[in-house]
């Protein structure tokens, strides 16, 4: 089991993408950590099955997990999540940004209009929606973390054909990212990252990858404790990226002038 999150009793952390992969691994690993997660998915069965999880690893807690069944690309309902947690809580501790879509592999004349627009408003928008309607009670938190899970597919030089519209969406998201810490590095304590996870052994691993063999790779299970570490409180750095495949923190290099 981790250990707890320290410096308050009980955090509060929203996951999204929490029904599975990535996102259930780390909704579980904070709620073993003693924060109270906010467990954000379209499949309402999933999310029940990640409640009772939850509630059996955590008995005589009575409210461990809140379930909020949203698809990210209804924006409208990322406001009222907003004015929810402000009502119930009045901050927000920690924020992790996984939900994601891989879209279509094609070529980029190829691409359908509402595959690219899919894509980009899961993987782009509604990260940004979210830093818009969170902002103010990540602020309020003593100790406000935020990591977005991004992938090597933004930023390698060899990049692969036909992965347009991801790696474009990654690429944003990492922009997204970088620009939210620099305006909350001087006003708040407020910090953000960026987390590769790398090769993993998921769905959206193995769409893109079907001839892989999945035991070859690590699981969302490994990461977890690592995206725990990195909202706890004791967490300082901001704007770079973690690239869990080598377990290490990478700045990006400096700006050069406009």
């Amino acid at each position: 089991m981790n250990a707890p999150l320290e410096n308050e009793s009980r955090r509060i952390v929203l996951v999204t993408g929490a029904s599975r992969g990535v996102g259930r691994a780390a909704a579980i690993a904070f709620a073993q950590a003693g924060a109270h997660v906010i467990a954000l998915a379209r499949t309402q069965g999933a999310l029940e099955e990640l409640d009772d999880e939850i509630r059996a690893l955590r008995p005589g807690d009575g409210s461990p997990v809140t379930l909020v069944p949203a698809d990210l690309r209804d924006f409208q309902a990322i406001d009222r999540l907003g004015e929810a947690i402000h009502r119930r809580w009045g901050r927000l501790d920690a924020l992790v940004g996984n939900a994601g879509v891989l879209g279509v592999l094609s070529p980029l004349h190829h691409v359908d209009i509402k595959d690219w627009d899919e894509v980009l408003a899961v993987n782009v928008t509604a990260n940004w929606r979210l830093i818009r309607s969170l902002d103010p009670l990540l602020r309020r938190s003593a100790a406000g973390r935020v990591a977005f899970v991004t992938s090597a597919a933004a930023s390698r030089a060899d990049l692969r054909a036909y992965w347009g519209p991801y790696a474009m969406s990654k690429a944003a998201l990492d922009a997204i990212a970088r620009t939210y810490a620099a305006e909350t590095l001087n006003t708040s304590a407020v910090r953000v990252m960026l987390v590769n996870p790398g090769p993993l052994r998921t769905l959206m691993r193995a769409k893109a990858m079907p001839g892989e063999d999945p035991t070859t790779l690590r699981t969302p299970q490994d990461l977890a404790p690592k995206l725990v570490e990195i909202c706890s409180p004791t967490w300082s750095e901001t704007g770079k990226l973690y690239d869990f495949p080598t377990d290490r923190v990478l700045a990006f290099r400096p700006p050069e002038p406009l």
